[in-house]
């Protein structure tokens, strides 16, 4: 064989080494990818969903009642449902406390812990009869999130605080006063909350110390949150509407939250024998109630032919309550409340709802005039009690848009095809964010629930959306890396 032969030989055979070892090479590289994005595939499926699924009912079924689920502010059954909870933060890595309000708190302080923290949360307290969803959705969604950053190895690169907090009260169930938990840390609780009671007697104050939490008028205070502290809030919560089922969404974002106030309505007239006073004499406070809870539902109904237009309700606020107002009588009681006996007494609760707050303010007034009025017709005595009021909240743009960035991105892992856009859609009902928003800026999302039912054992949510609600808040902590 020539000279030149052989060194071509051996350049050939050289190269083929060469090409043979790269070939190897990327096989092997592209393995090992495909094997690391199946393992993250998996620990998604396995936290995300199966696991966060698996919390849901096991929290569910923390309850005070044995046919149902109960768990109103600081009962037993919320004590046992906090520390539940704590102990999952603590698997994922938080540090956790509980604070003078019995909110729980879990923390990782990421990069730079002297950074402004990025709050999550949502509350773990319910309605009577409740779904196993409102609230705890949200709770379980978050620490799943940081659980899977955690086995991930990401938690060192957050480059500022993040905090998941389950309030203890929002349904305001108890006390009849919402967002207890959540309006401590939001600074915007006032000390008078401190002796407000539930229907047993039982103040806050007295209840928090039951609890061993022994609260002052000055540790209320310290329980709130410097604003230079807080870089953001969101929260994660079922729809509680059908409008994501309706356009086959699994998530959407929320740009606003109506407004709501709650009254209660004592109505009093003459306690007598139900055989023996005649129908023209009696002052009888239930049918008086019945009269006004009837006119609530005209007026709510049909607002533009009760309200007077002038500088403080227009035709755009009128037009805005036609659309959006709601009313409800959620309560009534009776006393003595016995079948053969006229009622001494009549106290019942309205809850009203409306995306302004100037016509929300509106209704009430009128609603009030005529209560009086009606009240004044039938010789009975009528008394009308604020107990509640939060305004109006619009989300912050920019969480509104880095929370349609990241549903997005979970859910294009999720189907694997780009989505359509994600639905922005107006809230109802009222969410803890309501009271963070006046401490920073917050921002919501929306987790599809099967026929928009809650408040009821019949609330549903699909594992499947489960999975993009946590995977969605992984790709926001991920914009914060």
């Amino acid at each position: 064989m020539a000279i030149t032969d052989t060194i071509r030989f051996s350049l050939n055979q050289s190269f083929n080494s060469w090409r043979l070892f790269y070939c190897l090479a990327f096989i092997l590289l592209s393995s090992t990818l495909v094997c690391a994005e199946r393992t993250r595939s998996d620990l998604y499926a396995e936290i995300l969903k199966s696991e966060a699924v698996a919390r849901l009912y096991e929290l569910g079924k923390v309850s005070d009642a044995d046919d149902y689920l109960e768990r109103t502010f600081l009962s037993p059954a919320s004590v046992r449902a906090g520390n539940l909870i704590r102990v999952w933060m603590e698997d994922a890595g938080l540090r956790t406390w509980v604070d003078y309000m019995g909110n729980v708190h879990g923390r990782v302080e990421g990069m730079n812990k002297t950074a402004e923290a990025l709050l999550i949360g949502s509350h773990l307290d319910t309605v009577v009869d409740a779904g196993i969803y409102d609230g705890s959705l949200g709770i379980i969604s978050s620490i799943s999130a940081l659980k899977f950053l955690k086995r991930n190895g990401q938690f060192g690169k957050l480059k500022r605080p993040v905090e998941v907090i389950a309030f203890s009260d929002e349904e305001g169930v108890r006390f009849q006063s919402t967002f207890l938990g959540s309006a401590a840390i939001a600074g915007i609780l006032p000390v008078s909350a401190l002796n407000i009671s539930d229907k047993r007697g039982l103040t806050l104050q007295d209840v928090l110390r039951k609890n061993a939490i022994q609260i002052t008028e000055e540790k209320l205070l310290e329980l709130k949150y410097e604003p230079s502290s807080v870089w953001g809030y969101i929260e994660v919560h079922i729809e509680q509407g059908p409008v994501l089922e309706w356009v086959g969404y699994p998530l959407g974002v929320v740009k606003g939250i109506a407004g709501q106030s709650r009254l209660k309505v004592t109505v009093r007239g003459s306690q007598g024998h139900a055989g023996t006073v005649p129908m023209s004499l009696r002052q009888d406070p239930m049918v008086a109630a019945a009269e006004l809870i009837v006119l609530l539902e005209s007026l709510c109904k049909h607002p533009k032919e009760f309200l007077s237009y002038d500088h403080h309700c227009n035709d755009i606020v009128v037009e805005s309550l036609s659309k959006s107002l709601v009313c409800t009588v959620g309560e009534i009681s009776t006393w003595p409340s016995a079948s053969n006996v006229i009622p001494g007494q009549v106290t019942f609760t309205v809850d009203i709802r409306a995306m302004e707050d100037i016509g929300r303010e509106a209704i009430i007034y009128e609603l009030s005039n005529q209560m009086y009025q009606i009240c004044e017709k039938r010789s009975v005595s009528c008394i009308i009690e604020r107990k509640h009021d939060a305004g109006a909240v619009n989300c912050d743009s920019e969480l509104i848009s880095r929370l349609k960035d990241s549903a997005n991105a979970a859910l294009k892992i999720l189907t694997r095809e780009t989505q359509d856009e994600v639905p922005i859609l107006m809230s109802g009902a009222g969410h803890d964010a309501m009271a963070i928003s006046h401490l920073t800026k917050a921002g919501m999302l929306f987790v599809r629930c099967r026929g928009g039912v809650s408040h009821s054992p019949a609330e549903h949510v699909l594992d499947d959306d489960i999975f993009a609600a946590g995977l969605a808040i992984v790709k926001f902590l991920e914009f914060q890396m």
